[in-house]
């Protein structure tokens, strides 16, 4: 199960109102197990979720969107990379549901995720074990990344913080 945490997170150094939101995630926090990984155990669909975000920073020129587990600290020692996309075009404020599968706006490029694919790659905790914490993280920047598709979340999110002038975040959590 999904379910939101009630705090959207920012950060002080930047506008408190830019913000990333979901209408795939229900009132009361739950979505639907489409959303969950395909494969590793797991029976999901794998469909990435509708995100939208409000309030962009003035002098934004694109957009990094990634989604980090990072509940999985305690198995892997560093987390785990389900989502990245960079370079998202300035003048796109959503993406739909399954846009992953679908297509991504022109000049957005999907990096590799922990599973070892390109594309979004959804919860897949251990069976049983506590919920974990899925962190969607948009960043506006001041310049376009020059990496290639595939690029790690590491290295994007390294490229990220360097020209980033606006953050949002919306932590979900899933547990099986």
């Amino acid at each position: 199960m999904w379910y939101l945490s009630p705090i959207l997170l920012s950060a002080p150094a930047f506008s408190a109102q830019f913000t990333l939101a979901s209408r795939d995630f229900t009132n009361n926090g739950f979505v639907s197990r489409r959303y969950e990984y395909r494969g590793f155990g797991c029976h999901g669909q794998n469909v990435s979720p509708e995100l939208s975000w409000t309030g962009v920073p003035r002098g934004t020129t694109t957009f990094i969107l990634t989604v980090f587990d990072r509940s999985a600290v305690r198995l892997t020692k560093s987390g785990w990379w389900h989502w990245v996309v960079f370079n998202i075009p300035v003048s796109v404020h959503r993406l739909p549901e399954d846009a992953s599968l679908r297509g991504l706006p022109r000049g957005a490029v999907e990096g590799r995720t922990d599973y070892g694919s390109i594309g979004y790659g959804g919860p897949c905790p251990p069976k049983g074990g506590p919920a974990h914490q899925y962190v969607f993280t948009l960043y506006a920047l001041t310049r376009r990344l020059s990496l290639s598709a595939g690029a790690t979340g590491a290295e994007v999110t390294y490229m990220a913080r360097q020209d980033a002038i606006g953050r949002a975040h919306l932590v979900a959590r899933f547990k099986r």
